[in-house]
């Protein structure tokens, strides 16, 4: 609680109080007199309103994305694979845990590249360095953390349950429908807390297959280390910020937060 408090707590009540704060046009060091200048800026710069709402629909869009790759592959593991199958693919789930995050991305980078394995075999129709790279690049590294949570919401429903429905004349569509997905779904929420928030506050993965594309956090570390501009990159921080708490207080009413 003392880590949490001082450390987590502490740390974003310096950001929002520094956010306040205004930099000298001249010698370029931090003012600490108050002012809504920052503020004011992200309202009327219609930039940063259009890179958050990019930013929001691609967080969307990835956790989309895993929820639907997850939810066949985690009930299968949890439901119809033998235990040594399962076994295989929980190892090959988590191992790309252990791999480097920067591997992984210039990994797709070199996948994603002009005249690369993916242009070569889709016959020229690689999507290249963009919106959609870092859409699938994203929707990569983050799929384990949608997958585990699913697979052990998936482990606890009872067989019983299913061979309940089996019985009163369910097929296998509507069971999944209206037994399975109803109890499995605090675990999908869990699992998209992982993947909308990682995504939220990526910059790097965007910035090595991207190309021209900019999220938030891309903004944020330009104005604080390009710009030097600590007060409106710490403004800028509270977009993301706002929009996970936010995501968390609607996940809250699901049960999901007891799945994390």
């Amino acid at each position: 609680m003392l880590w949490l408090v001082v450390m987590y707590l502490g740390s974003i009540a310096v950001m929002l109080l520094s956010a306040f704060w205004s930099v000298d046009g001249f010698t370029g060091k931090v003012v600490q007199s108050y002012s809504l200048a920052n503020f004011a800026e992200l309202f009327t710069n219609p930039l940063y309103g259009t890179v958050a709402l990019r930013t929001l629909l691609i967080a969307v869009g990835v956790t989309v994305i895993d929820a639907v790759i997850a939810l066949p592959l985690a009930l299968y593991m949890a439901k119809v694979a033998s235990p040594r199958v399962r076994i295989i693919l929980v190892v090959a789930v988590t191992t790309p845990l252990w791999a480097s995050y920067l591997v992984k991305a210039y990994a797709w980078r070199v996948l994603l590249a002009p005249n690369g394995p993916i242009d070569w075999v889709s016959g020229g129709n690689s999507p290249g360095y963009g919106l959609p790279a870092t859409v699938i690049t994203l929707a990569y590294l983050w799929l384990p953390y949608m997958i585990i949570p699913v697979f052990a919401g998936f482990d606890r429903v009872s067989d019983s349950l299913f061979e309940a429905s089996f019985d009163l004349g369910a097929g296998a569509w509507r069971t999944l429908r209206s037994v399975a997905l109803p109890l499995v779904f605090p675990a999908i929420a869990a699992g998209s807390i992982f993947t909308f928030s990682l995504t939220l506050g990526d910059y790097i993965a965007v910035g090595i297959v991207g190309g021209k594309t900019q999220m938030i956090a891309n903004v944020i570390y330009g104005q604080l280390v390009t710009a030097n501009d600590q007060p409106l990159a710490a403004a800028l921080s509270l977009i993301p910020l706002a929009a996970i708490v936010l995501y968390l207080l609607a996940m809250r009413r699901t049960g999901a937060l007891e799945n994390v």
